[in-house]
């Protein structure tokens, strides 16, 4: 059994089986990307346990966590065998030494106790475990270090309906490095934005899937095993989506959202007509009370009569006429955000584009990719 420190573990481990032992409800608040719940007390468990620690004593809160712990042992080995065989099904076919020396690595939420516990347990049955020296939390501040990172980033901006995610996704696979950041969010950003969405993340676990996004992407660009320091980030350029700081009920870290609004940013100028249609396309399959409710939520900003006559149209099927409205006044939101931006002119790179077109698009944009 051996501890390492968080740059190196989350490097390790994105290969192998990565254990969570904290809580449920702490792995559900926020965890490690990629980790499995493996916890070794349930949440009423673990207040009992903490509770006895701060009224009693150490020593007797250990006691009640050996209570706990003692016959769940042999059911936890046999559900990391599980795991291992669920995820590569040829260990099945190996002998049981070759089995149990299937890596593992661990992680709780200060590397004390907890994760000491399971990796002597696992590593008592055969495993090759690894611990996360300083927990979960050496893991968080490794993450909120990384939005400090002076990332090279090109900013692809544009209207309301321009196509923009659906742009990312294409740039990413012709190879070029992308993090999208409504995916992370599971958000597309306006009031419309979480319909047919699944739920947001925390902001802990939106921090979490992020910061891995950007060091994966470092990791690779610079050819190196693991994320280095800042000033080793190569200029290979990192794609991101033009957002507004908050996106849904989640927020870009300001340090790396300062780092966006002074990027290059490539503004896709489609026309109005153009844009609308992709919008209605995309959003006239929906479920009407779910539109109503978007348009309330922005009554205010949209202004009273407005918002009356937008949601009349939705009500009598008018889509386009009711999106047009809106549209409208996304634009208007859009358009101030970007002129009050500092460095405009040197920052901003227009393409022209007569449709909504991602492979057109795409073409226009990639000769602008020049480091």
């Amino acid at each position: 059994m051996r501890r390492i420190q968080a740059k190196e573990f989350l490097q390790e481990s994105r290969i192998a089986l990565l254990l969570d032992v904290r809580s449920p409800a702490e792995y559900n608040h926020a965890h490690i990307p990629g980790a499995v719940s493996f916890p070794l007390f349930t949440d009423e468990e673990r207040k009992v346990v903490g509770t006895t620690y701060k009224r009693v004593s150490r020593e007797a809160a250990i006691k009640t966590g050996l209570d706990y712990f003692g016959p769940k042992m042999r059911g936890m080995v046999e559900s990391v065998e599980q795991l291992i065989v669920e995820r590569w099904p040829q260990a099945a076919a190996k002998t049981n030494n070759e089995q149990q020396s299937t890596k593992v690595y661990v992680y709780c939420w200060r590397g004390g106790m907890r994760s000491g516990a399971v990796a002597w347990l696992l590593n008592l049955y055969g495993f090759n475990v690894t611990v996360l020296a300083g927990g979960y939390k050496a893991f968080r501040n490794l993450v909120l270090k990384s939005f400090e990172q002076p990332y090279a980033l090109k900013v692809l901006g544009g209207y309301t309906g321009s196509g923009k995610t659906e742009l990312l996704h294409q740039l990413k696979e012709q190879g070029e490095s992308v993090v999208d950041l409504e995916g992370l969010a599971s958000h597309k950003g306006s009031a419309f934005g979480n319909i047919n969405m699944p739920p947001q993340p925390t902001q802990e676990m939106f921090e979490n899937l992020l910061s891995c996004e950007l060091q994966d992407l470092s990791c690779k660009q610079s050819g190196k095993e693991r994320a280095d320091e800042p000033e080793d980030i190569t200029p290979n350029f990192i794609w991101l989506e033009d957002e507004s700081q908050r996106i849904g009920s989640v927020n870009i870290p300001h340090a790396l959202w300062q780092t966006m609004r002074q990027s290059p940013l490539y503004f896709v100028d489609v026309p109005f007509e153009e844009r609308l249609k992709h919008i209605v396309e995309e959003y006239s399959q929906c479920d009407k009370e779910k539109l109503a409710a978007a348009i309330e939520r922005i009554k205010k900003r949209l202004g009273g009569l407005e918002a009356k006559t937008a949601a009349q149209l939705l009500e009598e099927g008018k889509i386009e006429d009711c999106f047009a409205i809106l549209l409208r006044y996304y634009d208007k939101q859009y358009s101030k955000g970007l002129h009050g931006r500092e460095n405009l002119p040197s920052l901003l790179t227009k393409i022209e584009c007569e449709t909504v077109s991602v492979e057109n698009t795409t073409n226009l944009l990639r000769p602008q990719q020049t480091v």
